[in-house]
């Protein structure tokens, strides 16, 4: 049943976007709270995420005198798949269960009533804006990952293997092709839109009180980051798996 609500959602959200009805002012709200609310944690834990990546890789291709492709090692498993998933990771903990939790107090609450007696359509007014905030800011935190998530990696090569910047990088861009900047991107832009839509999807099915709004928060971060997951897998997939013949 929640699945077939989820979907009726999904598809609402998508027509309304097409027909331009949404607020303005609740996106630019929720742009300020997914952006530069959220910079902060993404930036530290990606900084230290490149260092520990760089410390494990770094350590055997340095004994097996593979200096030069430690960048590349690292720019092949954290450009590509740690980043997107870190940060819409945190997203989905920070941001995802924030949405479950307003609305989830707003259904409790009745103010959802109130909307529809203002002849005002809570899709419009209360999922539209989070979830193209979501969509707009989460790969551009992405990109913003990724750069320092490489700062730590230099840092870590060359303060514990005596492995020179200008190596490293030299190796990170041999190994990355230009194709990747948009599939980061694109990962980016569909965790977003996953993490907005579950959060609002388990507040707006919220019923109960204070209890059940908590249980929905913690609820739409759970599933946001095993859809994370599984999106992610399936991505790798289609953008990375060669065919063997």
């Amino acid at each position: 049943m929640r699945l077939i609500s989820a979907l009726l959602l999904f598809g609402q959200v998508w027509l309304r976007l097409l027909r331009g009805k949404t607020c303005y002012r609740n996106i630019l709200e929720h742009m300020v709270k997914v952006g530069p609310g959220s910079i902060s944690p993404v930036l530290l834990v990606s900084f230290f995420a490149g260092m520990i990546f760089t410390i494990q890789t770094a350590r055997e291709l340095v004994n097996f005198g593979a200096v030069n492709a430690v960048g590349g090692a690292f720019a092949l498993a954290f450009c590509r798949e740690l980043a997107p998933i870190l940060t819409a990771s945190i997203i989905a903990g920070q941001v995802g269960s924030a949405f479950a939790a307003e609305i989830g107090a707003m259904i409790v609450s009745e103010q959802v009533d109130a909307l529809y007696m203002l002849r005002t359509n809570p899709i419009d007014y209360l999922v539209l804006p989070r979830v193209v905030a979501c969509c707009l800011f989460v790969p551009i935190l992405t990109i913003f990952s990724l750069v320092t998530g490489i700062i730590g990696g230099i840092f870590a090569a060359g303060e514990f293997y005596q492995v020179v910047p200008e190596i490293f990088l030299e190796s990170v861009r041999e190994f990355l092709q230009p194709s990747d900047l948009f599939i980061i991107l694109f990962k980016g832009f569909v965790f977003g839109v996953s993490v907005a839509f579950i959060g609002c999807c388990y507040g707006l099915s919220t019923c109960g009180g204070a209890k059940e709004v908590g249980e929905s928060s913690t609820k739409a971060v759970v599933s946001s980051w095993v859809t994370i997951f599984i999106m992610d897998f399936f991505l790798s997939l289609l953008f990375f798996e060669k065919p063997v013949f």
